[in-house]
């Protein structure tokens, strides 16, 4: 027996390395297409552009709920408050107690037992109404075997604030003085009788203007007639001609109708005749 160690087996051969494969040529780089230039949005007011030169910022942080608007918020309460109200009144109505009808039947009036004096009672009465309805009742007609003065009318008719304004010897003024005052209506005649010219006219205004109704304080033509007659003996000209003639004029008040009586005559106005014809037509208006 030998004391030598064994040896140790051989170790595996190696095998030769393999060549590495050539390797593959790489594909030409390809050029990247251009990239179009981006428009630039101008920043909002009061919002922070950034810096190129600067490191960018962190991300923006989520915005926060919208509150609810004020309007809203009003027209809810309003609404509620409305219900709320109607719901509490409605029940402080219906706790009270159901408010009793007046009697049907009421007392009976009572008059007094003495005599009541007649002409004490009518002087506490109002004053009557003022003179309303169709003012051409009122005037006076002309009288029988006159005949018509030129295109004026012979007949009661009614004449408006231009009708009248025709008959002055300055139409304008006499027109603007009529609608300024408170002109209402007018009633007018008009005849001729052995050359002589009479026209009567009713003048109303309205309540406002009643002043406007005017009388001259001249000799009286009848008992408690508010105004008077003239007659002058200076004679006067026709505004188209040379011709003369003499006037008459009479007038009167009631209310807020103003009388107006004129003649016009070649030769000196008969008073007498004047107050005639006065009379009648106040006559006719008391």
């Amino acid at each position: 027996m030998t004391t030598e160690p064994a040896q140790p087996p051989p170790a595996p051969a190696v095998p030769p390395a393999q060549p590495e494969p050539p390797a593959q040529p790489e594909p030409p780089a390809q050029p990247e297409p251009p990239v179009p230039p981006q428009p630039q949005i101008p920043p909002a007011a009061g919002e922070l552009t950034a810096d190129p030169d600067l490191p960018s910022a962190a991300p923006a942080a989520p915005r926060a709920p919208r509150r609810p608007r004020p309007v809203l918020l009003s027209t809810c309460a309003l609404v509620v408050g409305a219900l709320a109200g109607g719901g509490v009144g409605y029940a402080i109505q219906a706790q009270r107690p159901p408010t009793p009808l007046p009697k049907l039947q009421v007392a009976r009036p009572s008059y007094p037992a003495q005599v009541v004096d007649p002409t004490a009672f009518a002087a506490e009465q109002p004053a009557p109404p003022a003179i309303d309805g169709d003012l051409r009742k009122l005037l006076i007609s002309a009288p029988d075997g006159s005949g018509p003065w030129g295109d004026l009318p012979d007949k009661t008719s009614w004449m408006s604030a231009g009708d009248l304004a025709e008959h002055s010897s300055r139409p304008e003024l006499m027109f603007k003085d009529l609608l300024s005052t408170g002109f209402r209506r007018a009633v007018e005649v008009d005849w001729k009788k052995d050359d002589i010219r009479y026209r009567v006219l009713l003048t109303q205004y309205t309540p406002d203007h009643s002043d406007e109704a005017k009388s001259r304080r001249a000799e009286p033509f009848a008992d408690g007639a508010n105004g008077g007659y003239t007659v002058y003996n200076v004679p006067r000209y026709w505004s188209d001609s040379n011709d003369q003639y003499y006037y008459g004029l009479a007038t009167a008040k009631r209310g807020t109708v103003q009388m107006t009586v004129e003649i016009f005559s070649p030769k000196q106005v008969d008073s007498g005749a004047l107050k005639d014809l006065a009379k009648q037509q106040w006559e006719r208006l008391v």
